[in-house]
């Protein structure tokens, strides 16, 4: 299938802003199940931005620029081509040994409720049902609500809570799976919900590595692996890590950020 994003983050201040230092993980990866047709950035600074492909596979832009008045609008926009492999996700280059996906940060640490949950799924359980339980699992017992959390909410905090949005059902997959001794990454991207249908928001899900198939996307928001309605865009070990655009200011005061995501089916 092929998909036509647009992904912008507009940001307004009430003084101007002195200097801006941003990292962008805007630029969707290449792999088996996805092929970049066309893609740019449009940002100030961006004709000197500082491309590069970290450890984990990623393409990164870092952004500076300065002494601006108004508004400023970061625009990611392109056309991309998927298949659908049932989530299995081959191809894709990432320096970063395996183990790495074990570590636990703040918002992924497991809770004693989170391990018993793990503990649960893969009770004489190979690991890839295992692993497809426990996304059921988690949607069943986190309710979908937007403003129930925010960007700081841990795994932990949105588990016992049972609310929150992709963002959380994600991290609180990556605490079980790696509490149960399985690597697992944070990934963000894309996922078209329907023609002309636009969101406040990116996508997120996460994967896992299944012994003797490789890394598989789990989607636990919507109980799901990644089909061709899916577009991956960067992988980390939490959200914090693989953030849209994430950065530092001077100036620029009383920030206000609105952001817009539109997903449609292209032809082709």
């Amino acid at each position: 299938m092929r998909l036509a994003i647009r992904h912008e983050t507009h940001y307004d201040y009430d003084t101007p802003l002195a200097y801006s230092a941003q990292r962008l993980h805007l630029w969707p990866a290449d792999y088996a199940a996805q092929k970049t047709v066309s893609w740019s950035i449009s940002a100030p600074g961006f004709d000197r931005a500082l491309a590069y492909t970290d450890g984990f596979g990623n393409h990164v832009h870092m952004v500076t620029f300065d002494n601006i008045v108004g508004p400023v609008s970061i625009v990611a926009e392109g056309v991309v081509d998927v298949t659908d492999t049932a989530g299995l996700v081959k191809g894709l280059v990432c320096a970063a040994p395996d183990a790495v996906f074990l570590r636990q940060t703040r918002p992924t640490t497991a809770t004693a409720s989170i391990r018993t949950l793990a503990e649960k799924q893969f009770a004489g359980r190979g690991s890839l049902q295992g692993l497809h339980g426990l996304m059921v699992e988690i949607h069943a017992r986190v309710a979908y609500e937007i403003g129930a959390t925010h960007a700081h909410t841990t795994a932990a905090e949105a588990f016992a809570d049972g609310r929150g949005v992709c963002q959380d059902h994600a991290h609180i997959f990556l605490a079980a799976a790696r509490s149960a001794g399985i690597p697992a990454r944070y990934v963000t991207g894309y996922l078209v919900t329907g023609m002309g249908a636009s969101s406040t928001a990116a996508h997120a899900w996460a994967e896992a590595l299944v012994p003797d198939l490789g890394w598989v996307g789990f989607d636990p928001a919507n109980a799901t692996c990644p089909t061709d309605n899916y577009v991956r865009v960067a992988a980390g070990l939490d959200a914090a890590g693989v953030a849209p655009i994430r950065g530092s200011r001077r100036g620029g005061d009383a920030e206000r950020m609105r952001v817009e995501v539109r997903v449609e089916i292209a032809q082709q």
